[in-house]
Parts: C-alpha cells; sequence; structure tokens
C-alpha cells in the first residue's frame, strides 16, 4: 500500500477446476513474491499435494490468504477450530488483482463512539472483505475522540456529551444520556498496526473550520464569540458554530495536527472542510475586519483560507489532505495535492479532477450506508435516501468523464447518529458493504448473479463471524425501533 494508483478493471481469472483436492491443513499456504504481478495481486494455486501462492506484495499474499479462506468454506471465518478431519477444496489456480487502490470505508465514531475493540473488530471485516482504508472519523460537533497531550480538555470536555437526540426531530429533546469516550495515542497506535498487519491503512479525519462545537466546548476562545459558554452539541444536523481565523486558532490546529501525525503514518490525511455555515464570519465585524486585511472577497472566503493554511502545514510535512468536496467552493484554491471526497454527487469528483486533483468516489446518493435499506414501515429510523442491497452493488465508481489517473477509489461512508451500538452498525453496513466491497474490487457485474453467490456463501460468512446485518427478508423483530422518527428523503438522480 505505499501508494494509492488506480489499475483498470479485470475480472478475476479461475481456472477449469481440476477436481476435489483433500488438505489436512488448508490454512497452510507457501507465499511467493513477484514484483511483475500488478499491486496487490495474487495467484492462489490448489493442488492435492499443498497449497501455493505468488502474490505481489504483502497486501498480495493478505488477498490470497483470504480466498484461501473462501475457499474453506463459513467454518474457515470462525474464532476456533470447530472443522474435523480433512479440508475438502476445489483443485485449480486462481489469479486476481483490484481494480481500484483506495477501498474504502468511513466509520463515524464522533457521533458515537466505538470502543477499541470494535474498531479492531471492524477492521477484521474490512480485511475480510479485500478493503483497505478505514477512515476514521475523529472529531465533530458532537464529540471529540482522539486525546490531544497539548490540549487535554478536547476530550476532558469534548470527548463526552450530556444526551443525544433519538431518531430525527425538530426539538430539542435528548434521551438524558451522557454518551462519550476517547482514544488515547497509544490505542490508535494499537489500531493502526492491526490494522496494517491486515493491509488497511487507518486514515484519521480531524474535522476544520466546521463541525467543531465539541472543540469549542473544550476551548471557546477558538470560536467566532469567545465569550459565549457552548456545550458539546446534543442535537444531530449542522451547528452554527465555526473556527475563529486568528492566528493562534490555526497554530492550536497545526499543534493537533502534528500530534495526529505522530500516531497515523498514512500520507493522506483528513481535514474535514465540510458543511461549514458562513453566518457566524459575515455577522461578526472581527471576522470582517480579518478577511479584508487577508485580502479575502468576502468573509465566507475565511473557509477555505483556514482548509489552505491546514493543507499547506501538512504539505510542509510530506503528507496530502482530503478534504469534502465543499474545498472546491470554499473560495481559496486548496492546492492540487488535497485529495478530493466527492459526497453531494458525481458532479463534484468531475470538477475535482478536471482541476487537478485525485479524488475518492463516495456521493451520498449511492453509499452512506446509514440511509434506509427499504421503504419497509419496520425499517429502523428510516433516514435519507433509500439505496436497497441492489442499489449499492449497481454502483460503478468511475462517472463518464472520469480520468482513470484522477481516481484514487471509492468509499463507503458508515456515519452514527443513528447506529449508537455495534450491532446497529452491523444492521446498517452489511450486507451492503459486501455489495460495495465486490464493486470495488473488480469494478462490479451481474446483480442476478451476485444474488445466489450471497445468499449461499458470503451470508454464511457474516453468521460464522457473528455479524448482525439485515436479512435480505427484512428486520428481525429486535432490529427494529418501533415510534423513533425517522427523515427519509427521496432520491432524484
Amino acid at each position: 500500500m505505499s501508494g494509492f494508483d488506480t489499475l483498470l478493471p479485470r475480472p478475476v481469472r479461475v481456472a477449469p477446476s481440476r477436481g476435489e483436492c483433500l488438505l489436512a491443513d488448508a490454512a497452510a499456504v507457501e507465499v511467493h513474491l513477484d514484483p511483475e504481478l500488478p499491486p496487490e495481486g495474487y495467484r492462489l494455486e490448489v493442488e492435492p499435494t499443498g497449497v501455493r501462492a505468488v502474490a505481489a506484495d504483502v497486501a498480495g499474499a493478505g488477498h490470497a490468504r483470504q480466498t484461501l479462506r473462501q475457499l474453506r468454506g463459513p467454518e474457515a471465518f470462525r474464532a476456533a477450530q470447530i472443522h474435523d478431519g480433512p479440508w475438502r477444496l476445489p483443485c485449480g489456480t486462481v489469479t486476481d488483482h483490484p481494480w481500484l487502490r483506495w477501498r474504502g470505508c468511513l466509520l463515524d465514531v464522533a457521533r458515537h463512539f466505538r470502543t477499541k475493540a470494535e474498531v479492531l473488530r471492524f477492521v477484521d471485516l474490512l480485511a475480510v472483505h479485500k478493503m483497505n482504508v478505514l477512515h476514521l472519523h475523529l472529531t465533530d460537533d458532537q464529540g471529540w475522540r482522539i486525546r490531544i497531550d497539548r490540549y487535554p480538555r478536547l476530550t476532558e470536555v469534548g470527548g463526552w456529551r450530556a444526551g443525544s437526540m433519538v431518531g430525527r426531530h425538530g426539538g430539542p429533546q435528548t434521551d438524558g444520556r451522557p454518551h462519550g469516550g476517547f482514544y488515547t495515542a497509544e490505542d490508535l497506535a494499537e489500531i493502526v498496526g492491526y490494522a496494517e498487519r491486515r493491509g488497511v491503512r487507518v486514515v484519521p479525519e480531524i474535522d476544520v473550520p466546521g463541525h467543531v462545537q465539541a472543540a469549542l466546548a473544550a476551548y471557546p476562545e477558538l470560536g467566532v464569540h469567545p465569550e459565549r459558554r457552548l456545550e458539546v452539541w446534543t442535537s444531530w444536523g449542522v451547528s452554527e458554530h465555526v473556527l475563529n481565523a486568528e492566528e493562534s486558532t490555526v497554530d492550536f490546529f497545526r499543534n493537533v495536527f502534528d500530534e495526529v501525525l505522530e500516531i497515523f503514518p498514512s500520507p493522506v490525511i483528513g481535514i474535514g472542510g465540510d458543511e461549514v455555515p458562513v453566518t457566524q464570519w459575515e455577522n461578526d465585524p472581527r471576522s470582517r475586519a480579518r478577511a479584508a486585511e487577508l485580502g479575502l472577497a468576502s468573509p465566507g472566503a475565511l473557509h477555505g483560507w483556514f482548509l489552505g493554511r491546514i493543507a499547506e502545514h501538512l504539505r510542509e510535512r510530506g503528507r496530502r489532505a482530503l478534504g469534502w468536496d465543499e474545498v472546491l467552493d470554499a473560495g481559496t484554491d486548496p492546492g492540487t495535492s488535497t485529495v478530493v471526497g466527492s459526497w453531494r454527487g458525481e458532479e463534484a469528483g468531475l470538477r475535482a479532477a478536471a482541476a487537478g486533483h485525485d479524488v475518492v468516489m463516495c456521493p451520498e446518493q449511492w453509499v452512506y450506508l446509514d440511509h434506509r435499506q427499504s421503504a419497509h414501515p419496520e425499517e429502523p429510523i428510516p433516514v435519507g435516501f433509500l439505496r436497497t442491497l441492489e442499489d449499492v452493488y449497481h454502483y460503478r465508481p468511475r462517472p463518464e468523464g472520469m480520468p482513470v489517473e484522477r481516481l484514487l477509489g471509492a468509499q463507503a461512508q458508515v456515519w452514527t447518529e443513528h447506529l449508537d451500538t455495534a450491532r446497529r452498525v452491523d444492521y446498517a453496513a452489511f450486507p451492503r458493504l459486501a455489495a460495495f466491497a465486490e464493486v470495488a474490487w473488480s469494478g462490479g457485474g451481474d446483480f442476478a448473479e451476485f444474488l445466489p453467490r450471497l445468499r449461499e456463501h458470503h451470508l454464511p460468512r457474516l453468521d460464522a463471524l457473528g455479524v448482525e446485518y439485515r436479512p435480505l427478508a427484512g428486520p428481525l423483530p429486535w432490529q427494529t425501533r418501533p415510534g423513533v422518527p425517522g427523515r427519509p428523503r427521496d432520491l432524484s438522480i
């Protein structure tokens, strides 16, 4: 995983089966490296005498082992050996490599905290699906989840909130239940190391200059109105509060990102930049004067100015910023080294590529997995667009006009406003994430062929792994949330 370039789609090649192989130890595989193979590629040979793999690199060797695991069947995915006797595998050769080099999933731990053990489990699930990027969303209005030694109040104050909105409604009511948690540098280094050994890169995100109410609750001087004492936000949506544009605030976040860089070796670091209200800057005399001093066309341009300063800081340290597609409209050129996550649709990705940016396609109309999975009246907390398993499988991450050299890859999102437990994350993510993983690996195919394969092979693997996915027929009784309001949206593509 030394880079994030893009390969053209190539389907897996499976040589005709040469009968059945009986193997005493079907997990044992002899691996040789061949740098002539495509990045992350492998050739897996199953013979009566044993299993041999030839891989392009360490990642390819890991993918070969995952394929061998699949050939062994669902029992190979259990935490303990329950199989008796020799393993029966089809004899033959599998030759494969991925289409996209960035095959990612965002896990939002800011809205609802997931324990370290739960994050490690999620890494395992990504690796099983040959996905190679975990985008860890660490900060937002509702919580700050990474301890920064220089600024301890970010987690002491910003790491918990007094309650949470249940469902989605227009009122201020919350459940009144304190919620919180954060990761130490040691926790995150452990997650990074664990993920690296499974071929998964962890890309952290620290959101600026909006989605910062948790930080402002801890350090009010960072805000446009430092005299106001805020609480960590207990509602969902977009808070009006943003960072001020003082040089001291830029320095504060430079220091934050410096500690982030010490933990995460990823060449790409998320800086957010999405959903930034400009009203506070426009109505504040100090912000208006600051924008004029900087030669900006309007106070709203402080959005892009701030992002540009952070992106520059990361460049100076040999890293690249990843920003959501609002960076294209923020008023200051973020620099073409900035990777753009195209979330508001595909058009932003095309614009970003035309402007010289590398792009990760992650449009909410297709791959936001917190969005409702059916129009079934018992679908729990129905929010967002209706996106079925079949819809996700039909997504193609390279829209017409996208230059292949600018397409880094694709990413699904698991936002957790309405996913307050690991069980709810399982329900929202799977089996749609399995469909997305296949699209990102091979470019997808015929859903009519995929569905029986999912039923016969993949869902039993999820059962063995203990994943509480959404059944194809609809939610089980304990997976529903009767009486909890959602906010469904109409999809028009």
